[in-house]
């Protein structure tokens, strides 16, 4: 597959920014991340989170943007765009079955503003235009309830639990599926 574009312009509703990754978000990226729900429901390692982590994750970013596989984008503060509020992406991208998931987390100084259900739209609403994809599927933790009701705000449907869906800090998770078809993404 070819490479994932970033969207040009950067997606916005004038409240969220959603564009690349600076090296200068580093720091805001770590400190956003390092928080301790981000750490519960979106570190999957069992090692400790690190600023190296962080570092590791720009390659790897572009790497898969390349490769055609994901795209990884911040989500900053529309008239702020250096304040970094959190990160969406694009994964696990089938262009063969016009398939995609997706996926987000907030910094906690973001969280309980709308702001995740806000680029959640956006980037969803992208994807369906811009990448041909026909089934986006979100996944969360069965008691991640505040990212059930951002996927549900959003539009998508709850289609059931993954029973030991995946590996997670050692051990394995079970997963809840959220899907999104074109025409079922609900507006602001």
């Amino acid at each position: 597959m070819t490479a994932l574009p970033y969207p040009q312009p950067p997606l916005t509703d004038g409240v969220v920014l959603l564009r690349a990754w600076q090296p200068e978000d580093a720091a805001q990226r770590y400190e956003g991340f390092a928080d301790e729900l981000c750490q519960r429901y979106s570190w999957s390692l069992v090692e400790p989170f690190t600023e190296a982590h962080i570092r590791a994750a720009y390659e790897r970013d572009e790497q898969d943007r390349l490769s055609g596989d994901a795209l990884n984008v911040a989500i900053a503060d529309a008239g702020k765009p250096g304040r970094v509020l959190g990160a969406m992406s694009v994964y696990d991208v089938n262009a063969s079955e016009q398939r995609a998931a997706i996926g987000y987390w907030l910094a906690p100084w973001a969280r309980g503003q709308g702001l995740a259900t806000r680029s959640l739209r956006l980037l969803a609403g992208w994807t369906f235009a811009h990448l041909g994809v026909q089934r986006l599927e979100l996944t969360c933790a069965p008691d991640n309830v505040a990212s059930a009701r951002v996927a549900e705000r959003s539009g998508f449907v709850r289609e059931g639990v993954m029973r030991s869906h995946l590996r997670f800090k050692g051990a394995r998770r079970d997963t809840v599926l959220f899907s999104l078809l074109p025409g079922e993404l609900t507006a602001v």
